[in-house]
């Protein structure tokens, strides 16, 4: 059996240039998706799939990130003193166990890859998860959480993968599969990889499978980050260095993951997760939806007029 993934990193280094001007002075990762943070839905996501160690790069500008993973003593002391039970449950959601999370600096935009890779030496030779906090994905069982349950059966790399349409396709990763074999040939939301292609034009992707921003990688990844040369957009690609992954003994597979996913890094998917994520919520469902419901009426009927 695969040995077990306990932590997990988090490449937060970003400037969030397209959510200006919230973001000159608010990290993206904790601008709220209705009252959480996306970073927090990262967290909670890591938990649940058993990550004990929370591994944070990040670059300048972002200490507002580290101060939300702090205690707050006068809030918490204040809450208690007015017998608010319930918000006190939701601030300890916000705490970290001392030592569970470190930062580590980016000092370079050099790509996802290089984010990833300068954690290396606080993985070892371990495996470990990455976690893009900008993908948030709304499942009944979280993403990474059925990632590490296949894991277990594969060992090897593993990447989320989900079908995407042909004209968003050249934004992504993109993945040449086959069938799993032997006794993995049951899993359907497995496959064999057999090839990587970052960003292909349209018409040049292999198949519309993408990668989504959930990986489990071992400790040997780290070592190709250390190796390979810029590629694509002159940056250092974890792509090419999970590819290089694909023809050793246990190899690289996709996992077709089960759950809506949401790119909060963009404008739009911001916008679009909030709406779910707003009328899933049962305090809210019946206002909101009630509000939604009454802007798509107006809307018709000013087209219809």
């Amino acid at each position: 059996m695969p040995q077990r993934v306990t932590k997990a990193v988090f490449p937060v280094a970003g400037m969030g240039t397209r959510f200006l001007p919230a973001t000159k002075s608010v990290p993206k990762e904790i601008m709220t998706l209705v009252d959480r943070p996306l970073i927090q839905y990262a967290i909670d996501e890591a938990r649940a799939a058993g990550i004990t160690e929370f591994i944070f790069v990040t670059s300048r500008g972002k200490s507002a990130l580290e101060d939300y993973f702090d205690s707050a003593p006068e809030l918490q002391s204040k809450l208690e003193r007015d017998g608010k039970k319930d918000l006190l449950k939701v601030l300890e959601t916000t705490n970290m166990a001392d030592g569970a999370i470190a930062y580590i600096r980016q000092h370079r935009a050099l790509g996802l890859g290089h984010a990833v890779h300068c954690a290396a030496r606080l993985v070892g030779d371990e495996p470990f998860a990455v976690i893009l906090p900008d993908d948030v994905i709304a499942a009944d069982k979280p993403c990474l959480a059925q990632m590490v349950e296949a894991y277990e059966e594969t060992g090897g790399c593993m990447v989320a993968a989900m079908e995407v349409p042909d004209d968003k396709i050249s934004a992504y990763g993109v993945l040449d599969v086959e069938p799993e074999k032997g006794r993995l040939a049951g899993n359907k939301r497995l496959a064999r990889v057999r090839g990587m292609v970052e960003k292909p034009p349209k018409g040049e992707n292999p198949s519309n499978l993408a990668v989504i921003g959930r990986y489990i990688l071992p400790g040997a990844v780290m070592r190709t980050l250390g190796d390979i040369d810029p590629s694509a957009g002159n940056e250092i690609q974890l792509t090419d260095a999970i590819a290089r992954q694909i023809d050793t003994q246990s190899g690289v597979h996709s996992f077709t993951f089960e759950g809506d996913r949401y790119d909060c890094g963009s404008k739009s998917g911001f916008l679009e997760a909030t709406v779910a994520f707003g009328l899933a919520r049962p305090d809210l469902q019946a206002e909101f939806s009630a509000f939604v419901d009454g802007i798509c009426a107006k809307r018709a009927a000013a087209k219809a007029g």
